[in-house]
């Protein structure tokens, strides 16, 4: 693989317990994404304890092609960045549509991994949990459009505000600066 010169390692869920793998992947010096679908917590813990924090990114994920919107239990990408705050936790969707990876953004992934095909109704086991040309496209737009929103917590009223406040405010108060 070094010689097309990836600018990181992907390492599925299936290769989370082959330290060995992991290990080598990591003595490349390149950043590594684990995938942690069918892995426990103990699981990991031992793969992260195994690889140290640096050059990691770590993608919560099901196993399932596709995966039933129960089992994807979005709520772990929180539990990771709790216990990794450090690492840059994402996520790798396996669902039909597009709106648990858009819940996964607003919960605080920093990378979306998803499956991309030419038709969903070609052949193969994850073609159906595929996003096509077009619907990656809305992906990605709709991801930077969450971003933008989000904000930064710090409540403030905007400028664009300060009209409607005029107009319909009865009792008007001074904004602190």
């Amino acid at each position: 693989m070094e010689q097309f010169n990836p600018p990181l390692y992907k390492s599925a869920s299936a290769s989370l317990t082959d330290i060995d793998l992991l290990k080598k992947e990591k003595s490349t010096g390149r950043p590594i994404m684990i995938s942690t679908g069918m892995s426990t917590l103990e699981e990991i813990k031992t793969a992260v304890n195994e690889l140290g924090p640096d050059n990691l990114l770590i993608a919560h994920s099901t196993s399932t092609y596709p995966c039933p919107l129960e089992e994807l239990n979005l709520r772990m990408i929180q539990t990771l960045k709790k216990m990794y705050p450090e690492i840059p936790i994402g996520y790798s969707g396996h669902e039909v549509g597009l709106a648990p990876s858009f819940a996964a953004v607003a919960l605080g992934a920093t990378f979306v991994e998803r499956h991309i095909t030419l038709d969903r109704a070609m052949w193969g086991t994850d073609q159906a949990a595929s996003v096509e040309i077009v619907g990656f496209r809305h992906l990605v737009e709709s991801i930077r459009d969450i971003e933008k929103s989000l904000g930064d917590g710090i409540k403030k009223v905007y400028e664009s505000e300060m009209g409607p406040r005029k107009r319909l405010r009865r009792v008007q108060t001074p904004i602190a600066q």
